[in-house]
């Protein structure tokens, strides 16, 4: 599901283990995106292969302060309005645990 869950080719078991760990963590994070970020819009439906390509492998400046973490997107990013409305819907979210 474009997230490298076939990859096991570590000859350590408890390599691979993580490995699938990991895995459901992202499937669990791209499903999470998809029901709270992506709700109505065109991508809420999108494969994993297609929000990882168009939404997180996305080039930015990335800037670390104290209090905050400020990301620069280039202005021709073609998908800057989308991911404001993303990352405001997340923000908006409470945690649960």
């Amino acid at each position: 599901m474009g997230l490298f869950a076939d990859r096991t080719s570590s000859s350590r078991m408890q390599a691979n283990q993580l490995r699938l760990y990991f895995s459901a963590f992202a499937y669990l994070m791209v499903q999470t995106l998809r029901r709270v970020g992506l709700a109505g819009t065109k991508l809420a439906r999108g494969r994993s292969w297609t929000l990882r390509g168009k939404l997180l492998k996305i080039g930015a400046q990335v800037r670390v302060t104290t209090r905050k973490v400020w990301l620069s997107f280039s202005e021709s990013c073609p998908y800057a309005v989308l991911l404001r409305t993303v990352l405001a819907r997340v923000q908006a979210h409470p945690l649960r645990c």
